[in-house]
């Protein structure tokens, strides 16, 4: 019987037990988008997990989305993130970094006055339920649609990230194509309603997410790249006309590349789009959101995923895995955050 306390090999990496710390951003200022002493402790804390993912960091300054969090775009934000990465190695822990580009879920304000990107010039509407840290119902700009050769300059960008973070002394990455942000925005057809090889068909529609993942891949190797995905489409206004065939599609090609795993933020029900993605996808399967312990090992019994991703649970509860072994409850958490 499988426990969320068992090994598991995740790609090239083998973890020490099946408990994932999940993104969930602080929001704390930091000069430069430089990861400081309070992230270095922060994650250091939390080193028991079996894999820790970090909050998102984005690849460029044009794709930042929110004040205070961190970048992956320069030799500073670099040096920041080694001394958290060496801080979690201390402790025997493994840590991945998640890779980001927010895409219109953005302002003006955050991006020198340039306006945000996305696929086509269709804004973001409606409130976010997820985003604590805003207004409670933001009003987003209209985006920018962008050219061909923006999409390559970004591809390029996550490229430049990914050999940063190996600078960084991380174990791997993480693509963030969940949650409404840029790759999200390219793979819905209800937010892009482009005419070229990056619209249309399942095919366009995923082409900018493959692209980073095998220019990642290309860095890293396949073991060590991994994928976020939130099928549900409830954040950051994402709709799609088949999201059936969308995710099997988006499964069946990270799959055939190998890819260390899919992380999934969705809750079980009976139109979750999980085992969809799990009949398709050859690799590891994380699960995320709103599980608790006795959940996520009724999941691991049950064969539903591979390892189970805490997000607030964790930021409350920095002895998690321990609370795990001996059998305790975990603390409520009522502390806002992000889960970029």
């Amino acid at each position: 019987m499988t426990s969320l306390l068992d090994p598991l090999q995740l790609g090239d990496v083998l973890l020490r037990n099946r408990i994932v710390m999940a993104p969930s951003a602080r929001i704390r200022p930091a000069q430069g988008r430089v990861p400081n002493d309070i992230l270095r402790t922060y994650y250091a804390q939390r080193a028991s997990a079996g894999l820790i993912v970090t909050e998102a960091a984005s690849v460029s300054p044009l794709g930042i989305g929110y004040p205070d969090m961190p970048g992956i775009w320069n030799s500073a934000q670099v040096q920041g993130w080694r001394r958290v990465t060496q801080a979690v190695h201390e402790r025997s822990g493994r840590i991945f970094l998640r890779l980001w580009h927010a895409g219109r879920v953005s302002d003006p304000e955050y991006l020198s006055g340039e306006m945000p990107v996305a696929p086509s010039a269709i804004p973001c509407r409606g409130q976010d339920p997820e985003a604590e840290h805003t207004e409670p119902c933001p009003n987003y700009v209209v985006p920018r649609s962008l050219h061909i050769s923006e999409i390559q300059r970004i591809v390029a960008d996550f490229d430049q990230a990914a050999r940063y973070a190996r600078q960084a002394e991380f174990d791997g990455v993480e693509i963030h194509a969940g949650d409404g942000y840029l790759i999200d925005q390219f793979l819905h057809d209800g937010s892009n309603c482009r005419q070229d090889e990056y619209g249309g068909s399942l095919i366009n529609r995923s082409r900018f997410l493959l692209q980073i993942v095998d220019t990642c891949i290309g860095v890293w190797g396949a073991g060590r790249v991994g994928v976020h995905l939130s099928p549900r489409g409830d954040r950051h206004d994402m709709q799609d006309s088949n999201p059936v065939a969308l995710y099997r599609h988006v499964g069946q090609a990270l799959g055939s590349r190998r890819a260390a795993f899919v992380c999934i933020r969705e809750r079980p029900g009976s139109d979750a789009l999980t085992p969809t993605i799990r009949h398709a996808f050859s690799g590891a399967l994380i699960l995320n959101e709103g599980y608790d312990l006795l959940s996520a090992q009724q999941a691991m019994q049950a064969r539903e995923g591979d390892a189970v991703a805490f997000g607030r649970a964790f930021a409350c509860n920095p002895d998690l895995v321990e609370r795990a072994r001996e059998g305790l409850t975990l603390r409520p958490c009522t502390e806002a955050l992000s889960l970029a």
